[in-house]
């Protein structure tokens, strides 16, 4: 893909070729039905009167002149939509706008006009020749015509030879503002985004988006992105450390001081290296965790309502309090987003958006989301998307016509090239004319 990144100009030559194939058809049906037509004209004398008889002519003329026109309308029908002919596919050469996108009837009709002004003025002439009976003159009034009509139309085709803007333009072009690009030899604009092309096409050396602290794309799966984790409550059932078996200790009642009968803060369990020899089951390394021993507090004197009020119930520390029986897990919401043409789709964990996307190298896509764009205001890979949390991390992958998001309170921001930005659900994306809507199922 090296060799097609750039635009190169059509050369004269190919110009030339392109368009001698696409009217020679045309050209020979037009001077053949006329020679015929003039080769058949009879002439007769009556009551001192001359009179030709032209029905031949008028009719291969007029058939001619018809099958002219609807192969030139076909023509500018097909260049108009893709900038391709039958001679521009053999050539190698595609037309365009002055973006570089396909250069529309309208322009290529204009452009006709000036390379075919010479053949259109010998064809109007020779229906003068028909109205006005010139036939004796008809040789030498059409053929100088006819050869200075094509020798204007080659001399328009390659006036970029000579154009100080790169070969870029002949006449035609400058006056229809189009453009003619050699495809075999570069890229082509019409099928790539235009002149300016889409970021998929810029040099690979250079970086695709900026190192950002946020997950953006191209993270390698070795190096995972730390998700924040909600602080632990101390009232929500954890899963219990695995104890691990102790040698029972005898407990010598002492007297209790006053300093000893002071609240003690919550046992802390701290993980440490297990050891073999007192590990009765095999344990997941996950759970290989040993509780911190302490000295269990001596039973209070008196109980019920005589106990002192510094001797509380274990019952009644909600801080150790845990709930038996299974954790029920939360239900993880499903990302989908809903293209402005109705289609809906349900997010897997990377996603790429554009006309036709395709991961970087080396890149892992795990779902490729192709959107039609007729007028190619998006990209081909125009955005990545990331799904986090509940939520979608965008980034704006160097488009040509940029991204914006709208938040549920009707706040638009645009996205910065290459910056990762966090969309929650509720929102809107705009990409290039696009959009869609981020939801949950």
């Amino acid at each position: 893909m090296g060799g097609k990144l750039e635009l190169v100009p059509a050369a004269a030559g190919k110009r030339l070729g392109a368009a001698v194939l696409d009217w020679v058809a045309p050209a020979a049906v037009l001077a053949v039905m006329f020679t015929i037509g003039f080769a058949s004209i009879t002439r007769t004398q009556s009551g001192g009167f001359i009179i030709y008889d032209t029905g031949t002519l008028v009719l291969l003329g007029s058939i001619a002149i018809g099958i002219t026109v609807v192969y030139m309308l076909v023509l500018l029908g097909v260049e108009g939509r893709t900038g391709n002919s039958i001679g521009n596919r053999l050539m190698g050469i595609r037309s365009t706008d002055q973006d570089g996108y396909a250069p529309g009837a309208g322009a290529l009709f204009l452009r006709g006009l000036i390379t075919g002004a010479g053949i259109l003025l010998a064809v109007v002439a020779a229906v003068f020749v028909v109205v006005f009976k010139w036939f004796e003159a008809a040789l030498w009034i059409l053929t100088p015509l006819a050869l200075v009509g094509v020798a204007w139309a080659v001399f328009v085709v390659v006036s970029s030879s000579w154009d100080k803007n790169g070969k870029a333009r002949g006449w035609h072009d400058a006056a229809a503002k189009t453009l003619v690009f050699d495809v075999a030899e570069g890229r082509n604009p019409v099928t790539t985004g235009g002149i300016q092309g889409p970021y998929s096409f810029a040099p690979l050396d250079l970086p695709p988006v900026q190192q950002v602290a946020s997950p953006i794309a191209g993270a390698s799966a070795s190096q995972p992105v730390a998700i924040p984790q909600a602080p632990l409550n101390p009232n929500q059932w954890q899963p219990p450390a695995v104890p691990q078996p102790i040698s029972p200790q005898p407990i010598s009642p002492q007297p209790i001081s006053p300093q000893a009968a002071a609240p003690q803060p919550p046992v802390v369990f701290q993980p440490t290296v297990p050891q073999a020899a007192v590990q009765t089951q095999p344990v997941p390394p996950a759970l290989q965790t040993q509780p911190v021993q302490t000295q269990p507090l001596e039973p209070p004197p008196g109980h019920g309502l005589f106990a002192p009020s510094w001797a509380a119930h274990p019952d009644d520390d909600h801080d150790r309090t845990q709930m038996r029986g299974e954790a029920v897990p939360a239900p993880v919401a499903v990302l989908r987003i809903r293209l402005d043409d109705g289609r809906d789709f349900q997010l897997d964990r990377t996603v790429l958006i554009g006309r036709n996307p395709s991961g970087l190298p080396g890149e892992h896509i795990a779902q490729l989301l192709a959107v039609a764009d007729p007028g190619r205001s998006i990209s081909k890979t125009h955005l990545h998307l990331l799904e986090d949390n509940g939520g979608v991390w965008v980034t704006d992958r160097n488009s040509t016509n940029g991204s914006a998001v709208t938040t549920p309170d009707g706040i638009r921001t645009a996205l910065q090239a290459g910056q990762p930005a966090y969309v929650r659900p509720g929102s809107t994306v705009h990409f290039g004319d696009r959009t869609f809507h981020l939801g949950q199922a």
